[in-house]
């Protein structure tokens, strides 16, 4: 299944693909794009990779066995503080932040290994139902494989192959900057 070609086949495992995740950053020559593949089977999410088209580095995850960043396991950063966080972004947020630094830098695959090798701290997609499962599920899995939370902003279920279904993604390094991440989502 991608955004481009639909959900086609059937079998036991899935293969949810994002050929280029971050396309406008692509178009523009701004090193933040990947190709996104998360395999999924009856229980969720099996094996994902996300791999930087620009820099070739590359995240991959086996569910129950870890997170890893060019082969070497990674875990998220554990800070608990919100007030230390930096935060990747979708879209504008509601009102004044509560973390330190934001960046947006366009890519959500990306941006959730991002969280799930500690270079950010969690991810807010301000916008609403801005994506569809291709653009998350592998970064869903590497987060969850690295020790991150993350869930939908609206309290569903994140693992879905429905191509028209839609998700709005948080994930925090912790629970204490997940929850604090979601209240201030939920305030728009």
């Amino acid at each position: 299944m991608s955004e481009e070609s639909g959900h086609t086949g059937a079998g036991e495992i899935t293969v949810v693909l994002d050929p280029v995740d971050g396309s406008t950053n692509c178009s523009r020559g701004i090193p933040w794009f990947a190709t996104s593949m998360c395999a999924v089977d009856a229980d969720g999410p099996l094996a994902a990779v996300v791999v930087n088209q620009a820099t070739g580095e590359r995240f991959d995850a086996v569910r129950g066995r870890g997170a890893r960043r060019d082969g070497l396991s990674i875990s998220c950063s554990g800070v608990t503080d919100v007030g230390d966080a930096i935060v990747g972004l979708n879209g504008f947020p509601p009102g004044a932040s509560v973390w330190r630094q934001t960046r947006i830098l366009g890519a959500i695959a990306l941006d959730l290994c991002a969280v799930a090798s500690g270079r950010l701290d969690g991810y807010i997609d301000c916008c609403v139902d801005a994506h569809g499962s291709w653009d998350y599920l592998a970064g869903m899995l590497i987060c969850q494989e690295a020790g991150a939370v993350i869930r939908d902003a609206h309290g569903r279920e994140l693992m879905t192959v429905e191509h028209a279904d839609r998700r709005t993604p948080i994930a925090g390094s912790s629970q204490a900057v997940f929850d604090a991440l979601l209240a201030h989502r939920l305030r728009s």
